[in-house]
């Protein structure tokens, strides 16, 4: 996380919902996983990015590049300026008694954690 990345929190609850980034001509919208979403926007346009992008995006499937070069579906358990953790989807076998596969990558994500887009299947 940058230091000068300012937290933006949803104002019902005080969930972090990410942050903005000065920049010329504005603030950048940071999101939880680090990635710029928006270009410079005022402040209150800033704010109200980071409202309706809310914390929906975490839950959606996302694919992980293994070291061998291999794409595999993943979901996050975890996402924070300390790292990003996600688990191997496996479809809830694991309420069956099937071992979970976790990986860590950096924050911010890197370009080999991406999201699915919808359509594509993995």
């Amino acid at each position: 996380m940058h230091p000068d990345w300012i937290e933006h929190r949803r104002g019902a609850d005080g969930e972090l919902l990410g942050w903005m980034e000065p920049a010329e001509g504005g603030f950048v919208v940071i999101d939880l996983l680090g990635r710029p979403r928006s270009d410079a926007l005022d402040w209150l346009a800033a704010e109200e990015t980071l409202d309706a992008l809310g914390i929906g995006y975490l839950g959606e499937p996302h694919e992980l590049r293994l070291d061998t070069g291999e794409w595999i579906r993943v979901r996050i358990t975890e996402a924070s300026p300390r790292g990003i953790r996600v688990k191997q989807d496996d479809w809830g076998a694991q309420a069956v008694g099937s071992p979970q596969v976790f990986f860590t990558v950096e924050f911010p994500a890197p370009a080999h954690l991406r999201p699915i887009m919808r359509g594509t299947a993995r």
